[in-house]
């Protein structure tokens, strides 16, 4: 009998749960190893308050140090959401990260590059990728050259950071929703993973077998799976209900659950269509709330 392909939790629900669990680090190690193309070992959660598990917290969030292949030491963060204002929450994700680091009377040098992963599951901006990286450079106004460190500068900052864009945050953004689910190499598997929950048996990337193994709907326990049953129940309660109010012609509040919509990680198309509203309404509606 051929293989089947094994049904997985949902990620943001795993990295609120069980990838916070040291038994589990190989298969976020493995995830970021093939986005970052070096070898990740993760060595320790972050001992933040970022970092705790909350009943009330909404943040599918979890802050790691970790070790890279060339020896640099660095912070990661990884979160998960489906909210319009994600752009505005990657920014304060990673400001807070770094002033929870700082320890009083350290020197700013001592703060070691900060790397923002985010996976996000609704159309985030304008742009016809799914992996998109960014750092950040100054460029002269007069000469377009590149602000480089000096000797010096770099002696305050630790071994790895020889750049000035290494001094700053490093973001990777994740459109899992754009993803045509056409596999084309082992990042992709990931991808894959990501957005249809499920890894395939001939799927070979890092990390990957661990998660196929730990991420089971059939490996949680009886607990575990009444969190997680809760957790899909939420969502599809409020997607139900968002909904009922389109259905019924609602005209009050319709620019909030347009807003909730998308949060919600519901396609433009699929909003307008509920909504009763032009794709260019539900495009005003979200680019005035931005």
């Amino acid at each position: 009998m051929k293989p089947q392909a094994k049904k997985l939790v949902q990620f943001d629900w795993a990295i609120k749960t069980l990838l916070r669990r040291e038994a589990n680090f190989p298969i976020l190690e493995g995830f970021l190893s093939e986005l970052l193309h070096t070898t990740v070992k993760i060595e320790s959660l972050l001992e933040s308050e970022s970092n705790k598990s909350h009943s009330k917290d909404k943040s599918n969030r979890v802050d790691v140090f970790a070790k890279l292949g060339n020896g640099e030491r660095v912070i990661i963060e990884v979160q998960c959401e489906r909210q319009w204002d994600f752009l505005s929450r990657m920014l304060y994700g990673v400001s807070k990260v770094v002033v929870e680091y700082l320890k009083e009377g350290d020197s700013y040098g001592v703060i070691p590059r900060v790397i923002s992963v985010n996976i996000v599951y609704f159309d985030l901006g304008q742009g016809e990728d799914y992996i998109y990286h960014g750092t950040t450079h100054f460029k002269g106004i007069h000469k377009k050259d590149l602000l480089q460190l000096s000797e010096k500068e770099k002696e305050h900052y630790p071994a790895n950071v020889n750049q000035l864009s290494h001094v700053f945050p490093e973001y990777y953004v994740l459109k899992v929703s754009g993803f045509d689910l056409h596999v084309r190499d082992t990042l992709d598997e990931w991808i894959y993973a990501l957005k249809e929950s499920e890894v395939k048996p001939e799927f070979k990337a890092q990390g990957i077998r661990e998660a196929s193994q730990q991420l089971t709907l059939l490996n949680l326990s009886e607990e575990e799976r009444a969190a997680y049953d809760r957790y899909i129940g939420d969502m599809r309660v409020s997607r139900s209900t968002l909904e009922s109010s389109f259905s019924e012609g609602k005209a009050e509040g319709k620019a909030e659950v347009v807003l909730n919509m998308h949060q919600l990680g519901l396609p433009i198309a699929e909003i307008a269509k509920l909504a009763k509203l032009s794709l260019e309404q539900v495009e005003g509606i979200l680019k005035l709330a931005a």
